[in-house]
């Protein structure tokens, strides 16, 4: 790494959700490397938070993102810890497993995937309410900070899914297209304040998450591109370019992480 790409964040006051695992982890070392000041882990999980914390010298804290208050209460926190807040990378997200399991006993038995039938009301709920009411508390948090303190960087974390929709995840599908046009919508509004929204939309990616994916599916999406799952420091790299000085022109951009598996 060259003293120049080290100092990207220098100084700065980063706020990562869903940090302790997978991408978030990744995101978190990346900035904490590469010269923030202090760098917020928050996670639904305690433990996961604090270990990855402690780990770059940075702050844990809990937060669901589901839950505005608390998300509220978590950029007031580090506003009011730091007097300032510079990056918001927002990783936090689920998957549905129960929906993974209907599509390998489809792949097995020969079937069409049955999957919107099954799906019941708190299935449905559930992913929205994390993956696109999520992004909308965090983005609105975030600004609020940012507007008033001058500007910033934000990062979201959509999905190829949004385009290339896999059959039997509509609630995936469809949660994460909400995150990429909420994200492209806020980034115009919120420009004029010197606040860059921008989201990254990685294909697979090898995380705890993708790690509960049923192996005969996992087998078929890795076969889909010319490049295997991605790791999480390869989406971090992403995240850190967009957040970064070096991405200054780049607004309400959706960049897709995906090993080639299409373009758009």
């Amino acid at each position: 790494m060259s003293g120049q790409q080290a100092a990207r964040f220098d100084g700065q006051v980063a706020l990562v959700t869903g940090g302790g695992s997978g991408i978030g982890a990744a995101v978190a070392r990346r900035l904490a490397a590469e010269g923030c000041a202090r760098v917020h882990v928050a996670d639904i999980d305690v433990g996961n938070a604090t270990r990855v914390a402690e780990s770059v010298g940075g702050s844990a804290h809990v937060v669901d993102v589901a839950d505005p208050q608390a998300v509220d209460d978590l950029v007031a926190a580090v506003v009011g810890a730091e007097d300032r807040l510079d990056v918001v990378v927002h990783t936090a997200g689920v998957d549905d497993p129960a929906a993974k399991t209907r599509i390998l006993a489809a792949q097995e038995s020969g079937e069409p995937v049955d999957a919107l039938c099954e799906l019941d009301d708190d299935g449905w709920r559930r992913v929205m309410s994390i993956n696109l009411d999520g992004t909308f508390h965090v983005l609105r948090a975030s600004v609020r900070a940012m507007r008033a303190r001058g500007g910033g960087a934000i990062v979201t974390v959509g999905s190829s899914a949004a385009y290339d929709t896999l059959v039997g995840y509509p609630h995936y599908a469809a949660s994460k297209a909400g995150v990429h046009a909420l994200s492209q919508s806020v980034a115009k509004e919120v420009i004029p304040y010197g606040i860059r929204v921008n989201t990254v939309a990685p294909g697979p990616v090898d995380t705890p998450m993708a790690g509960r994916t049923p192996s005969a599916v996992r087998k078929a999406m890795e076969a889909s591109g010319a490049i295997g799952y991605a790791s999480a420091d390869d989406l971090a790299d992403n995240i850190c370019y967009l957040a970064s000085p070096g991405a200054k022109n780049v607004v309400g951009a959706v960049l897709l992480s995906n090993g080639g598996r299409f373009t758009v």
